[in-house]
């Protein structure tokens, strides 16, 4: 097809991801992808700034993933993966285990990372139905928070700025703790945990588990928060008996300069949920890993298994790129590539600190952030970074960077040059 065909049809028959279907945003068709960026249809290339929603942290087309791929077609594309297992998802399944904290064994594989959400809240809730203690059900989280488009991770969203209000009515009403105040990096103030330990004793007989992304909140608002903060969440969990989720979606596989944001504290959660960057932006996957005291309380209780089996669990060609992304990630200095990316947003960033209109400017690992002191205008921005050649998609009051790991210094420099630029526009 050539481009006129692609918009045509898009046009008339494609929902895009919050988007109207009447009042369509503009589209880029884009004809291929090799390392940090994207070829567009009509001949221009953008710099990739977001990484495909930062998953992509290999870059596009990398020939250790793609041959990955093709060497899992010539044995099988798919299996089910009840009754049956296989050498990719058992490779996978192991790789996980070793990489995260230790209390966590048990590996559940799923399609997407909203479905991992649901999957451990699922766990905690049967956990509890399985203890006898069937009132333990609700969910406590903190507000600002981001946790997929599925309606229990809907339900631990931030219920008033979140996307999610139209379904208010028809959601679980959970707990919610004020935003996180003490930001990473800077001195810890104890009596930012007050109000979030007052809620967990308050309401500790009615919660199933606490979730939380760790140290960075992601589509909610891209805070990062104090790793005193998440230690004092655990304490807490802890004390009153209350399961601990750490959302890994964003987070994990070196984001924030530590394998899994959870590191940055030190702790180690009853649950876990990875995604996103599991399989360097090839297909769709995600994990949730328990403890084996969650996996036991499961099955000590009526039905003696976890109610829950997607159609792809553990698609053998998902597995093996995820395993080939793994490995690639670990044989390389992954961590002096976070670094030299973070220095590099640093400086790169800088110039916006300061200016009309800029409320902050903040940087953790490989993850870049301007906010603004009032909403991005998403079209006119995103069009103005294409007019500059970069792929950066605002949202809310944020224009942000997570590139992919393998940007070298050039381009990391364009891409903050470009956002600079586009604050800098807006001041007029």
């Amino acid at each position: 097809m050539d481009i006129d065909h692609v918009l045509a049809i898009d046009q008339a028959h494609a929902w895009h991801p919050y988007s109207s279907t009447v009042d369509r945003d503009p589209v880029y068709p884009v004809r291929s992808a090799h390392g940090c960026r994207l070829h567009l249809m009509d001949g221009r290339t953008l710099l990739d700034g977001m990484s495909s929603w930062w998953c992509a942290i290999h870059g596009y087309n990398h020939p250790v993933l793609n041959r990955a791929v093709q060497h899992q077609l010539g044995s099988m594309a798919h299996v089910m993966f009840g009754g049956l297992t296989h050498e990719p998802a058992a490779r996978l399944v192991q790789n996980l285990v070793d990489l995260t904290p230790e209390p966590l064994r048990h590996v559940f594989l799923c399609d997407s990372g909203s479905v991992a959400v649901e999957v451990a809240i699922k766990m905690a809730i049967q956990f509890w139905q399985t203890q006898g203690q069937p009132r333990r059900h609700r969910l406590m989280t903190v507000r600002g928070g981001y946790h997929g488009d599925t309606f229990h991770a809907m339900s631990v969203c931030d219920p008033d700025s979140g996307m999610h209000r139209l379904w208010r009515a028809v959601l679980p009403q959970q707990v919610f703790a004020p935003v996180p105040s003490s930001r990473f990096g800077e001195p810890w103030e104890p009596h930012a945990i007050a109000a979030f330990a007052d809620l967990i004793a308050h309401h500790r007989d009615e919660l199933a588990a606490v979730i939380l992304e760790p140290i960075v909140q992601g589509a909610g608002g891209m805070r990062f928060y104090s790793a005193d903060y998440l230690r004092a969440v655990r304490a807490l969990c802890d004390r009153h008996e209350v399961l601990l989720i750490a959302d890994e979606i964003a987070t994990g596989f070196g984001r924030t300069g530590t394998l899994f944001a959870c590191a940055q504290a030190g702790i180690s959660p009853d649950l876990m949920t990875v995604g996103k960057a599991l399989t360097g932006g090839y297909l769709t996957l995600a994990a949730t890993l328990a403890t084996e005291r969650v996996a036991a309380g499961i099955a000590a209780g009526d039905p003696g298994v976890f109610m829950h089996g997607p159609t792809f669990m553990a698609n053998p060609l998902a597995c093996a790129v995820a395993n080939a992304s793994i490995e690639l990630l670990l044989a390389t200095d992954w961590q002096g590539q976070i670094a030299r990316i973070e220095t590099g947003l640093k400086a790169g960033l800088a110039p916006a600190r300061g200016r009309p209109g800029v409320l902050d400017v903040r940087v953790l690992g490989a993850i870049g952030v301007v906010e603004l002191c009032s909403p991005v205008p998403m079209r006119e921005t995103q069009r103005r970074l294409v007019e500059l050649g970069v792929w950066v998609r605002p949202f809310g009051r944020l224009i942000y960077l997570m590139p992919p790991y393998v940007i070298d210094e050039p381009d990391l420099a364009a891409l903050c040059r470009a956002v600079v630029q586009v604050v800098g526009e807006r001041e007029g």
